[in-house]
C-alpha cells in the first residue's frame, strides 16, 4: 500500500480512472455486439442506426485514450464494411 499522502491520492485516482475506463470499454464492446447482432438477425435498418451509435461510442473512447485511435478506426471500418456488405446482399 502507498506510504506517502501523494501516493495514496494517486492510488485513489487510479481506482476511479480504472472504473471509468472499464465502463467505457464495456460500452464499446456492447455497441459493437449490438451491430453484429442486428446483422445476424438481418435487420438492416437497425444495423445502420446501431452502426452510427457504435461509431460515436468507439471514436469517443479513442479520443479519451481508452482505445487506440488505429484500433478504433479499424473496428469502425470493419463494422461499416459488414453493414455495407449486408446491404448489397439485401438488394
Amino acid at each position: 500500500m502507498a506510504q506517502h499522502r501523494s501516493a495514496e491520492k494517486r492510488a485513489r485516482q487510479a481506482l476511479v480512472r480504472r472504473e471509468r475506463n472499464r465502463a467505457v470499454r464495456s460500452r464499446v464492446r456492447g455497441s459493437t455486439r449490438a451491430v453484429r447482432a442486428a446483422l445476424e438477425s438481418g435487420d438492416l435498418a437497425s444495423a445502420r442506426t446501431r452502426l452510427r451509435e457504435a461509431e460515436r461510442v468507439i471514436r469517443k473512447a479513442a479520443s479519451k485514450g481508452i482505445v487506440k485511435k488505429t484500433t478504433a478506426s479499424r473496428t469502425v471500418a470493419r463494422l461499416a464494411r459488414a453493414v455495407h456488405k449486408a446491404q448489397q446482399a439485401g438488394r
